[in-house]
């Protein structure tokens, strides 16, 4: 049973119907982190900076972006609920708490950017989320969106016609998804969200997103190769959240490797013309693709490359 089409679409569950549609913030930017929450009213933490690489360090990528009482996810990778909760409790921001975990914009549907969808979708519903949660995400995220349900039919089943009391928020689990090509996408309130098509190998839709607060403005490039419209759509942003793999150690992988990643990421002699082109303010590593060096590596690649503006290699539950 279709529940809604066009640009929004949601997935039903009941006996009846179903849609067929070491974790703390490095220590050396616990200042700089204090200044930041204390001065931002649209506060920028990382959830999670990993990659496919199984990083007990580093969780699946998310970002949190928090404006007064409203939190937006962006990307939900492996360990994304429990990542906001920590963040929630440690840096007091209750509006990552699991409840309030409401509205998920994804970059692409790779699976390390997604895993976390049935964790965000599910644990809060149980944890009596009173929401629905919105998730916007390109074409493929409704289809997505309904297997998951269908995979968790058992459970859901369970939990809505059995002996949890499950009144207040019955319909809970069904989320609302709005798919798009790119552009606005979110306008409420004093903040705008932008999709930004970007260049990520041969996928057909991948975005960056460009978050405008009420004090900031921030694009979180996802995954990309070297984009124009990540350029175009900075334009002198304050925070440039950015992917990037070492460009010292690219020579250690294997060919195949290097083909791929080159057309797929982005190097620090790449990010830097991004970003000094578009005149970012400050300059954010994460998703980064390590291959043996460190943080420290990372960055003196970066200045080597040219960047001389703030610059910092993001740590799971940084706050920037």
């Amino acid at each position: 049973m279709l529940i809604r089409s066009i640009t929004l679409t949601l997935v039903c569950l009941s006996t009846a119907c179903l849609s067929e549609e070491t974790e703390e913030p490095n220590p050396s930017n616990t200042s700089a982190l204090s200044a930041t929450s204390e001065t931002n009213q649209t506060r920028l933490v990382m959830l999670g900076t990993g990659t496919p690489n199984a990083d007990p360090e580093r969780s699946g990528p998310a970002v949190a972006v928090v404006v007064d009482d409203r939190a937006f996810i962006f990307d939900t990778g492996p360990g994304v609920v429990r990542r906001a909760s920590k963040a929630s409790r440690d840096l007091a921001i209750p509006e990552l708490g699991p409840e309030n975990l409401k509205n998920v914009f994804i970059t692409h549907l790779h699976s390390d950017h997604t895993l976390g969808l049935p964790d965000i979708l599910l644990s809060p519903w149980v944890l009596d989320r009173p929401d629905h949660l919105r998730v916007v995400g390109p074409p493929g995220i409704g289809d997505m969106m309904n297997y998951i349900v269908l995979a968790y039919q058992a459970d859901i089943d369970r939990r809505i016609n059995g002996l949890e009391p499950r009144d207040a928020n019955r319909d809970g689990y069904m989320p609302d998804v709005i798919e798009t090509e790119g552009g606005l996408v979110y306008d409420e309130d004093g903040v705008r969200i932008e999709a930004i098509p970007v260049i990520h190998g041969d996928w057909l839709f991948s975005f960056a997103y460009k978050i405008t607060g009420p004090d900031r403005t921030i694009v979180i490039s996802g995954d990309t190769a070297p984009s124009q419209s990540i350029v175009d759509s900075c334009n002198g942003c304050d925070v440039l959240v950015h992917e990037v793999y070492s460009g010292e150690r690219f020579p250690t992988r294997p060919t195949p490797w290097q083909t791929y990643h080159s057309a797929f990421h982005t190097s620090p002699t790449e990010l830097v013309d991004i970003a000094t082109r578009a005149k970012a303010k400050k300059l954010v590593l994460y998703h980064q693709l390590y291959w043996g060096t460190d943080d420290a590596g990372l960055i003196a690649e970066v200045r080597a490359a040219g960047w001389e503006g703030p610059l910092e290699s993001a740590v799971d539950l940084g706050e920037y």
